[in-house]
């Protein structure tokens, strides 16, 4: 199955362009190929064959990639060199016909090939003409491995479950709740039905949450989030979110705001900020113990030697993070106990915080709990500078 061509390289690009200008030396190895560059250095593999279709640069990662010694494949025909089949079983040289095919192709796109035994590699070519619709005088292949492209399709699966499981349980309570209450209205008090109307009501949010949190996901995959920079009173929002902590039960004197100031003008999204904020405390609140600190104080920002920024530190007094796992608290479904959720809050947390041109942290607290760190800077908007 054909897939759309990947974004250039400097590398493969700088090989591609030397194997294509060079003439041809001895057909002996990657000094035969590139000015000042050895194509084993790449971390792709890299095939190049002559005007006659014999091979004269095969690099290291090609004779891993094959699993063909360079020297089975110096000098030898393209095509018994790389005998690609595509995934319905055509062979892939006859059905593109590099040297004999239309005179205006200059290559192929990359696409999922098989290697005998049926390995799997990404393929793409470039016919390298001395003029656009001259013979071909040389074929440049790359060849890269499919773990990448697995590794981000496993992720892509384990998210789909992912949500499957959590849109799941919220859904069928809220079916079934509207069914009985359709079904057998009149048979319910009006304390019951009220009852079940507020069940759907925060299942319903449930799955609010979760569809926000997945599009959130995609904009910062895609690099798509979008910010609306307004003046932020980072004290007054850290103070909105401790109230609605305490009216949902939490008792007052758990939490602790410690400020240092003056703190410097905040521009960011009043939004996303509250996002950011929202999911630390409640992290603190529903994974930690003890009392939750929060200290707000002024802060280089990052990168920058002459600009401050805000740093915002939410700690508690849990039993915290363990060491080997805070290299994996801001990546997707990391979950730091078994009490529920997604597992996708703190990846976006971070994604939030770096599209602000900020840093977000972890740490071992004070208290022996988690200590999360997020620093914005003011980013201030140039026309008031």
């Amino acid at each position: 199955m054909a897939v759309g061509m990947s974004s250039p390289r400097p590398a493969r690009t700088t090989a591609v362009r030397a194997a294509a200008e060079e003439p041809a030396g001895p057909a002996a190895g990657p000094d035969a190929i590139g000015a000042g560059l050895d194509p084993d250095d790449l971390p792709d593999g890299l095939v190049v064959a002559d005007e006659r279709g014999h091979v004269i640069c095969f690099n290291t990662a090609a004779a891993r990639i094959t699993a063909t010694p360079r020297a089975d494949a110096i000098g030898r025909p393209l095509e018994a060199v790389l005998p690609l089949e595509d995934l319905k079983g055509k062979r892939w040289w006859p059905l593109t016909d590099p040297y004999g095919g239309l005179a205006t192709r200059n290559g192929q796109p990359e696409r999922n090939l098989l290697l005998p035994g049926g390995r799997e590699v990404l393929v793409s070519a470039r016919y390298v003409r001395e003029h656009p619709t001259g013979p071909v005088r040389r074929v440049v292949v790359c060849l890269r491995g499919t773990e990448a492209r697995r590794r981000t399709e496993r992720s892509h699966a384990e998210l789909i479950a992912t949500v499957a499981h959590e849109l799941r349980s919220p859904l069928t309570s809220v079916k079934g709740f509207t069914a009985t209450l359709l079904a057998k209205w009149e048979r319910f008090t009006d304390d019951q039905k009220r009852l079940m109307l507020e069940t759907v009501d925060a299942d319903a949010g449930r799955v609010t949450r979760l569809i926000a949190e997945l599009l959130d996901i995609s904009r910062i995959d895609s690099g798509r989030l979008e910010l609306r920079r307004q003046p932020v009173d980072i004290s007054a929002a850290v103070a909105r979110h401790i109230q609605a902590l305490i009216t949902g039960g939490q008792a007052a004197e758990r939490f602790l705001v410690r400020t240092r100031g003056p703190l410097p003008d905040l521009w960011a999204d009043p939004d996303k900020v509250d996002q950011v904020l929202g999911n630390l405390l409640e992290n603190a609140v529903r994974h930690g113990e003890g009392t939750v600190t929060i200290e707000i104080a002024p802060a280089p920002a990052p990168g920058a030697d002459d600009e401050t920024g805000t740093a915002v530190t939410v700690s508690d007094e849990g039993p915290g993070i363990p060491e080997e796992s805070m290299s994996r608290v801001f990546t997707r479904f990391w979950r730091g106990s078994k009490r529920g959720g997604t597992g996708l809050g703190l990846y976006i947390v971070k994604g939030i915080v770096e599209a602000h041109g900020g840093t977000i942290t972890v740490d071992r607290g004070p208290g022996g709990g988690a200590e999360f760190r997020f620093i914005l800077p003011v980013s201030m908007p140039a026309y008031l500078v």
